[in-house]
C-alpha cells in the first residue's frame, strides 16, 4: 500500500446477484464491462494516491466539492494521509455546516466498505458531514439493496467516484474461507455472505495468506461487478465516473490499491 493507483483487473467469474427489471443480456453486459474497464484503465495510470503534501490542504468551508474522479481521489488521499499521520482535521462538523446539511447533501465519493467497526470511512479518509456516501456490507458483498444505494449516489447525487474498500483481517472473508475448508454450514444469513465471497477465494495460498489474498480478490471482483452495471458503465465510458478498488491496513492505517 504505497501509492494508490486503482486496480482494474476483471474477474473471470461473477457471483449471482438478484436481477432486476433493467438486467442487461449477457452479450450487452460483456460489452459494457469492456467499455467500463477501458474507461477506468485510461485514467488508472495517471492517478496516484501518494500525492505531494500540498494536496493535503482540507477543503475550505463553502468550497465546491471535487467534481471529477481524479479530484475526488486526491481529496480522499489527502484525508487518509492526515489520518495515518495523526493530523486529522475533522472537517465539516461545525454548527453552520450542520444547519446547511438540513437543506441537502452533496457528497463527492461513494465508499462501499465492510461493516467492520475498525474501518469507518469518514475516519480513515478524515471527512465530515456531507462528504461521503457510505454503503457497508460484510465483505463488501453486493445485493440489490447495496447496488441500489450505490446507484442512488451516482445517478441521483452525481457522485464521480466509487471506492470499493476492503481491509486487513476481514472477519467475513475469514468465515467464508473457513467454511469452505471445513464444510461447516454457517447460520443462514451469514451463509449468504460466505456464499457470495466464496468465488473470490484464492486457492493458490494457504492459511492466513489465503484469507489476505481473498480480501484483495473480493475487492477486485466487486469492483468489476459494479463496472458491469449498465448505468454505471455508461458514466465510466463518458469519463464522469471511476470505480476503484482499495484496501485499508489496520496495522499502518494506510489505504492503498489492491494489486
Amino acid at each position: 500500500m504505497r501509492s494508490y493507483v486503482p486496480d482494474v483487473t476483471p474477474s473471470s467469474s461473477e457471483p449471482h446477484i438478484a436481477q432486476g427489471p433493467t438486467e442487461a443480456t449477457p452479450s450487452s453486459r460483456r460489452t459494457l464491462l469492456r467499455t467500463a474497464l477501458t474507461g477506468a484503465a485510461l485514467t488508472a495510470g495517471s492517478w496516484a494516491w501518494d500525492l505531494p503534501a500540498a494536496s493535503a490542504t482540507p477543503r475550505a468551508q463553502g468550497k465546491p466539492r471535487p467534481a471529477t474522479p481524479a479530484a475526488a481521489l486526491r481529496e480522499l488521499n489527502a484525508g487518509n494521509r492526515r489520518w495515518r499521520t495523526h493530523h486529522e482535521r475533522h472537517p465539516h462538523e461545525s454548527l453552520a455546516v450542520r444547519r446547511e446539511m438540513v437543506a441537502g447533501q452533496h457528497p463527492f465519493a461513494v465508499v462501499l466498505g465492510c461493516i467492520d467497526s475498525r474501518v469507518a470511512p469518514e475516519l480513515v479518509f478524515d471527512q465530515g458531514l456531507g462528504d461521503l456516501l457510505t454503503v457497508r456490507s460484510a465483505g463488501e458483498v453486493l445485493d440489490e439493496a447495496v447496488l441500489g444505494s450505490i446507484a442512488f449516489g451516482v445517478l441521483e447525487l452525481g457522485i464521480p467516484l466509487v471506492v470499493v474498500l476492503g481491509h486487513q483481517s476481514c472477519g467475513a472473508v475469514s468465515a467464508a474461507v473457513r467454511a469452505e475448508q471445513t464444510g461447516e454450514r454457517l447460520p443462514v444469513h451469514i451463509q449468504y455472505i460466505a456464499d457470495r465471497i466464496r468465488p473470490a477465494i484464492d486457492h493458490s495460498q494457504e492459511g492466513a495468506a489465503r484469507v489476505d489474498a481473498t480480501v484483495s480478490a473480493q475487492v477486485r471482483r466487486v469492483r468489476s461487478q459494479l463496472a458491469a452495471e449498465p448505468d454505471l458503465a455508461s458514466r465510466i465510458g463518458a469519463g464522469r465516473l471511476a470505480i476503484v478498488g482499495a484496501r485499508y491496513e489496520l496495522t499502518s492505517q494506510l489505504v492503498h490499491p489492491v494489486d
